[in-house]
């Protein structure tokens, strides 16, 4: 049903994740916007746990075989849709966080990012591959899940799943249905961070000012206390860059130089994504969806779930503050991000009620 015309640069499909085989040493893997790609399924009437394609660098084109419907949600890539240039056609804006219509033949262009890092292109019915071990999330490292464990390349062709039929509660996701959208996580106030004031201390390379910062909350990791007072210091007052060398294991980050006052070895033991880990130079990294299942390095801290999609959406260079929360806080920010997604919900409702009652009233015209 979609040809990959153009795949960018590591474009991958993902679903939600890869749950309970770490014991077993299999990463979760899983998209890094985790919240982005919900949403997005949301929007085109697919489970929850639906796959759809996550866009790291762009330009990715894709064609649609048959009318279908889609979301763009995560960063905004100024994408566009319709047909071929030079056929005379008109093209529009696909904004992002909005359901989207699509007649057979049309295209989806995804340039650049304007703002962010990642977006997630979300298809009714999801995209069909083989799930492995309850997943098609791929798994970049392991080389399985996706299409044949890979990053996706000009030319692949994709299925999508068979979408639920129109009925009840679903008219305005079918195909010929006008388009809606939804308030993005950004413009929500469980989307910000709230600190005291306090300066945070910049790096001192001249572009730093030029790169938004995200603030993330974290929780004191287990060998928090074994850190000297200036590096826990710095820890939450240093202002970190993510260098170019991060993936989707893992962020590394620079800054000061976080120094133990004990350096005796540790075990190996179990981490998840979030884990904020510091090898012996002292530059912390903070664990993502494709991370090991276990790791040696001190925890001087965990990014809470609720924050993990805000990660996902640093540019490599952008900046990162970790902000001090504690457990009941961390389980709050959860439950924010239920509420907004209820809201959601109850908006796609909303609309489908208004939707309907719009036919009806030309049926009877």
């Amino acid at each position: 049903m979609i040809e990959v015309l153009r795949a960018g640069a590591l474009t991958t499909i993902q679903d939600p994740g890869r749950y309970g085989y770490r014991h077993l040493g299999v990463a979760t893997a899983g998209a890094l916007d985790a919240l982005a790609l919900e949403v997005g399924n949301r929007l085109v009437g697919n489970r929850p746990d639906a796959a759809g394609i996550e866009v790291t660098l762009g330009p990715v084109v894709l064609r649609f075989a048959r009318a279908t419907r889609i979301a763009v949600t995560g960063a905004d890539y100024g994408a566009t849709l319709g047909t071929s240039q030079g056929t005379g056609a008109e093209t529009g804006a696909a904004w992002p966080w909005w359901s989207l219509p699509v007649a057979a033949g049309e295209e989806l262009v995804l340039n650049n990012a304007q703002r962010g890092m990642r977006a997630y292109v979300c298809v009714a019915g999801g995209i069909d591959v083989l799930p492995i071990l309850g997943s098609r999330s791929t798994d970049l490292t392991a080389g399985f899940g996706g299409l044949a464990g890979r990053a996706l390349k000009d030319g692949d062709h994709l299925a999508t799943g068979a979408s639920a039929a129109p009925g009840p509660g679903r008219a305005s996701l079918s195909p010929d249905a006008p388009p809606f959208g939804v308030k993005s996580p950004l413009l929500c106030d469980f989307g910000y961070v709230h600190e005291p004031h306090r300066q945070h201390r910049r790096r001192t390379n001249a572009d730093a000012d030029a790169w938004s910062v995200v603030r993330v909350r974290v929780l004191r990791g287990p060998e928090y206390d074994s850190f000297t007072p200036e590096a826990q210091d710095a820890f939450w007052s240093e202002e970190w860059r993510v260098t170019p060398n991060s993936n989707r294991m893992g962020y590394r980050l620079s800054g000061t130089a976080l120094v133990r006052e004990s350096g005796a070895d540790l075990l190996s033991h179990a981490v998840l994504p979030g884990t904020v880990q510091v090898p012996p130079n002292g530059q912390p990294i903070v664990l993502m969806s494709d991370a090991q299942t276990t790791g040696g390095y001190p925890k001087i801290g965990s990014v809470i779930r609720a924050d993990l999609w805000k990660l996902a959406q640093v540019r490599l260079m952008g900046g990162v503050c970790f902000v001090p929360t504690t457990p009941a806080l961390a389980r709050k920010a959860l439950e924010d991000e239920l509420a907004y997604l209820r809201q959601i919900d109850a908006a796609i409702a909303m609309h489908d009620e208004h939707y309907a009652r719009r036919c009806g009233m030309a049926q009877r015209a």
